[in-house]
């Protein structure tokens, strides 16, 4: 039977919540599904593209990878937005710290995102580099971690479209550190925003800085599945107060 909902996501529309968590990573929505969820149910297999429906504290909450890079992201969210009426993605993702102000393992609230991608220009025509989150999103994530106790960092992040760049084009991240300001690198939060607004969803990006290009430490891939419970916690927590 061929699912008319999506070419990417084999779920019911039915099985999926109004509330999404995306890691980029399949195997950190597996590991959240596992850890934290009740009466779980896979979604989505497709491409090993995991996704899990599942219960926090009787809340409603699905979990699911976005893959790597803008285009991934912008593929995922917007389908979720549309064909399923998802209403809330949180990205809880992984980055690299441009400065010396966040260590690896800190934990970040992206308040805007830069990027020298050219989606939003080839989905909507829309000419920016800048996206940004929901407003009232990050404002209830921010609330939930205070009363958590839980410590975040908001920052303008480098949503890149480059993992390795040749030397000759090294200045673009110069651009973005000392211009844009970016205090971070990922590689999804802009496609996530902009789809958001194109849409009249709601987003946010919460990020781990998994390494640091100022004091050059670095986590390894299990840690990176395994440790950042900070911002998985926090996420949970916030979308029981949607």
């Amino acid at each position: 039977m061929i699912n008319d909902m999506s070419t990417h996501i084999e779920a019911k529309k039915e099985d999926v919540a109004n509330i999404v968590l995306m890691p980029g990573d399949p195997l950190r929505a597996k590991m959240i599904a596992d850890t934290y969820l009740n009466d779980v149910t896979i979604i989505n297999n497709v491409r090993n593209m995991l996704g899990f429906t599942g219960y926090y504290k009787n809340m409603k909450i699905t979990v699911m990878g976005s893959g790597m890079g803008i285009p991934s992201m912008g593929i995922y969210s917007y389908e979720l937005f549309d064909k399923y009426d998802v209403e809330f993605i949180i990205r809880i993702g992984t980055a690299g710290s441009y400065t010396e102000e966040l260590d690896v393992y800190d934990t970040v609230l992206v308040d805007e995102c830069y990027s020298e991608s050219t989606y939003a220009y080839c989905q909507s025509l829309k000419k920016t580099h800048v996206e940004k989150p929901s407003l009232q999103l990050n404002k209830t994530i921010l609330k939930t971690a205070k009363k958590m106790g839980r410590k975040l960092t908001v920052a303008k992040a480098h949503s890149s479209d480059v993992y390795k760049r040749e030397e000759k084009a090294k200045a673009l991240v110069n651009d973005a550190i000392q211009k844009e300001k970016c205090k971070c690198v990922e590689m999804e939060s802009y496609a996530l925003f902009h789809n958001a607004k194109v849409l009249n969803k709601q987003s946010a990006c919460l990020l781990t800085i998994s390494d640091s290009m100022v004091s050059k430490k670095k986590t390894t891939s299990e840690e990176r599945e395994k440790l950042f419970i900070n911002m998985i916690e926090i996420a949970l927590e916030t979308a029981l107060e949607l």
